[in-house]
């Protein structure tokens, strides 16, 4: 959700340095989506020799799967079939529009609500979505509450797609449509997606980054890959500008997302609104953590996990990650105007 965490290895080169191995050669794949820059970073030296795959044919279809997503599900590309959907049209669904919403219906009942993609409303009447509205009355926000969420459409698009889908036909009870924003989880999927193609035409050494990051095996210098954590200071809107410390990520494929509310926020009557709202009541969040980093084993998961993290707040994060032995997570927060940091048993930060 947040586009926080950045790779702290700068480095453009598209062959690697003298301490790799002879036969790697990196290369750098860099474009716009999603309202941003990408990077990709990946070694021509897979899993079984040097990649067959032309470097350009890897860039084109690296492309190809990110305008098939903005196609899909962007909320800001008023053509896709997400913002269509949301207008009320009768679209035909491809399979990322099908795949997404199923995994966001799991996330939501894993989650209980934490994480809803159908809370579109809410993010937009406090400034937040597709809308520049902000300060909305109580009444407004019950009444958006009681039109938005997961719990009043089907948790299964399938049967409703044949031939064509409009919104009423996944609608479980009468009323307002709920409109779907997938910002929680859109980035981190994306991630995924790329990966998947690049583990198969051989890659083992990648670093995905649209704003979260995905990465295996190894960076140019035979190490493991090193992310900045920014340091999360109210305004600090230069990536890598103010870091707080380096996370190393172990061997082996991991997401690594950080959501954070220091860069979208407002403030009104010296009161600070930030762009974490809690879907089970309609408000932002109002705790003393600032941001989380959250590892897992896919990008997606991490993605949607960092965005629990930052509604549920710090003691509840905290024993989440406890009772979640596949993640691992970093906290920072704020304690009577200090910056502090905890972090769970698996997770290194080399503070700065």
């Amino acid at each position: 959700m947040g586009r926080i965490v950045r790779i702290f290895f700068f480095s453009l080169a598209l062959i690697c340095m003298s301490s790799c191995s002879p036969r790697d050669r990196y290369m750098t794949i860099t474009g716009f989506a999603q309202g941003g820059t990408y990077t990709v970073k990946l070694n021509l030296n897979g899993t079984d020799g040097m990649i067959k795959v032309q470097p350009e044919e890897i860039r084109d279809s690296v492309d190809a799967i990110l305008r098939a997503i903005d196609y899909s599900v962007s909320g800001y590309n008023k053509k896709s079939l997400l913002s269509r959907f949301n207008a009320g049209e009768t679209i035909i669904p491809d399979e990322i529009f099908m795949d997404i919403y199923g995994h966001a219906y799991e996330i939501f009942e894993e989650t209980e609500g934490v994480v809803d993609v159908a809370a579109a409303p809410l993010f937009d009447i406090w400034g937040f979505g597709f809308a520049n509205d902000s300060l909305p009355s109580s009444d407004k926000v019950a009444q958006v509450l009681a039109e938005s969420g997961m719990e009043r459409l089907a948790r299964d698009m399938y049967p409703a797609a044949e031939g064509g889908l409009n919104a009423s036909e996944i609608l479980e009870n009468e009323g307002v449509l709920p409109k779907l924003n997938y910002n929680a989880i859109a980035q981190g999927y994306s991630c995924d997606l790329v990966a998947e193609y690049l583990y198969s035409i051989g890659v083992k050494d990648m670093m995905v980054d649209i704003g979260e990051i995905f990465c295996d095996g190894k960076n140019p210098s035979g190490q493991p890959w090193s992310l900045g954590i920014d340091r999360p200071v109210d305004g600090n809107n230069e990536l890598g500008a103010q870091i707080q410390g380096v996370f190393r990520a172990p061997e082996g494929p991991h997401g690594i997302v950080t959501s954070g509310n220091y860069r979208k926020f407002y403030v009104r009557d010296g009161k600070k609104y930030a762009h974490t709202i809690d879907p089970r009541n309609g408000y932002p969040v109002q705790h003393s953590l600032l941001s989380a980093t959250i590892v897992a084993p896919d990008a997606m998961t991490a993605d949607a996990y960092a965005t629990y993290c930052m509604v549920v707040g710090l003691e509840a994060s905290k024993k989440f990650l406890a009772a979640n032995p596949d993640l691992e997570g970093c906290l920072i927060y704020d304690e009577d105007g200090v910056f502090k940091t905890w972090c769970s048993d698996g997770f290194t930060l080399e503070e700065l």
